[in-house]
C-alpha cells in the first residue's frame, strides 16, 4: 500500500556543525515542503551524538517519529550517519537545496567552515561546472570564526561591524597563518575592528569572485553555508562584484545555512520513489 504522503530528513555534517532537515513530499516524491529544520554546533562533542540529538530535535518539532521517515539522505561527512540510507554529493545536494529556495538561482557560492566552492547549475539543479578554492583555510568560515574570538567580538556581531568599516585594512589573501599574522599586527597598531573585519570580508570575498569569473558566471548567485547569515560578507560580495562589472546578482536567504540538508532531503525522496517503482516492477516480474 502506497502512502499518500512520504517524509524524508536530510542531514548535512558539516565540519562544526549538523544541519538537520525533514520534509514532506507527495506520492510521487514532488512538491515538497520543508517542515522543521535544526542547526546543532558540535564544539568539541562526540560528533554521532550531535547527529543523533540534532535528527531527534528536527523529528520533535515536526512532531513525527522514525517510522515515518522513509528516507534518511546525507551530505558533506555523511559516513558519520550510521542510520542513514543514502547518501549524496555534497555539490548536487547545495545545488537542488538553492533551487529550493530561489528557483531563479544559476550559481552557487557555498562557504564552509573549512572550504568555499562555486558552482554554476541549470534550471533543474544540474551541476555545468565548479571550482574550490585551494586547501588554505583563510577563505573559510572557520577563518573568520577564529578570527572574531581573537577580536574578542561575538560571531553574530561580525556583518553589522564590519559594514561600518570606512578604510578597511586588506590582509593576506595567501594562507590563513599570514592573514592571523596580518591581524595581529592590525590590532597591535590599533586599527578598528571594523576595518579589520571589512578587509578579510573582501579577502575572502575577492577569491570567490575569481572562481565566479573563472566559470563564467552570470544571473542571481546564491550565497550558502554558514557565512550566508553574514551581512557583511555579502555586502563585500556586492561590492566587489559592481567594481569587477560583473554581470551577477547574489541572494540570501533566511534558510541559505540548510540548502545542503534540503537538497539531500529532496533528492531522498527522488531515490525513495525510484527504489520503490524498482521493488513493484521486480515482484510484477516474478509473479509473472
Amino acid at each position: 500500500m502506497w502512502l499518500k504522503t512520504i517524509y524524508t530528513a536530510g542531514i548535512d555534517v558539516g565540519s562544526n556543525s549538523i544541519k538537520t532537515v525533514v520534509m514532506e513530499f507527495d506520492n510521487n516524491g514532488k512538491n515538497g515542503k520543508l517542515l522543521a529544520t535544526d542547526l546543532n554546533k558540535i564544539r568539541k562533542r562526540d560528533t554521532k551524538q550531535v547527529i543523533s540529538q540534532s535528527y531527534e530535535h528536527v523529528l520533535s518539532k515536526a512532531e513525527l517519529t522514525t517510522g515515518d521517515i522513509a528516507y534518511i539522505a546525507t551530505t558533506g561527512e555523511g559516513e558519520m550517519v550510521d542510520f542513514r540510507r543514502g547518501h549524496f554529493y555534497s555539490m548536487t545536494s547545495h545545488s537542488r537545496g538553492a533551487l529550493f529556495l530561489n528557483p531563479d538561482v544559476r550559481a552557487i557560492i557555498d562557504v564552509g567552515a573549512l572550504h568555499a566552492k562555486a558552482l554554476v547549475v541549470d534550471s533543474r539543479s544540474k551541476v555545468l561546472a565548479y571550482k574550490m578554492t585551494s586547501q588554505c583555510a583563510s577563505g573559510s568560515g572557520q577563518f573568520l570564526e577564529n578570527i572574531s574570538r581573537y577580536l574578542g567580538i561575538p560571531l553574530e556581531d561580525v556583518g553589522d561591524l564590519s559594514m561600518q568599516s570606512t578604510s578597511p585594512e586588506m590582509v593576506s589573501g595567501i594562507c590563513a597563518v599570514l592573514a592571523e599574522t596580518d591581524v595581529i599586527n592590525m590590532v597591535s597598531r590599533g586599527i578598528p575592528a571594523g576595518d579589520i573585519l571589512k578587509g578579510i570580508h573582501l579577502s575572502m570575498g575577492r577569491r570567490l569572485i575569481n572562481l565566479l569569473r573563472s566559470l563564467n558566471a552570470s544571473g542571481e548567485v546564491m550565497i550558502t553555508g554558514g557565512l550566508a547569515n553574514n551581512k557583511g560578507f555579502v555586502a563585500a560580495m556586492h561590492e566587489l562584484a559592481e567594481n569587477e562589472k560583473m554581470n551577477v546578482c547574489f541572494c540570501t536567504h533566511k534558510l541559505s545555512v540548510f540548502a545542503g540538508a534540503i537538497g539531500t532531503a529532496i533528492w531522498g525522496a527522488f531515490r525513495h520513489v525510484k527504489l520503490r517503482e524498482q521493488s513493484i516492477q521486480s515482484s510484477e516480474e516474478k509473479g509473472g
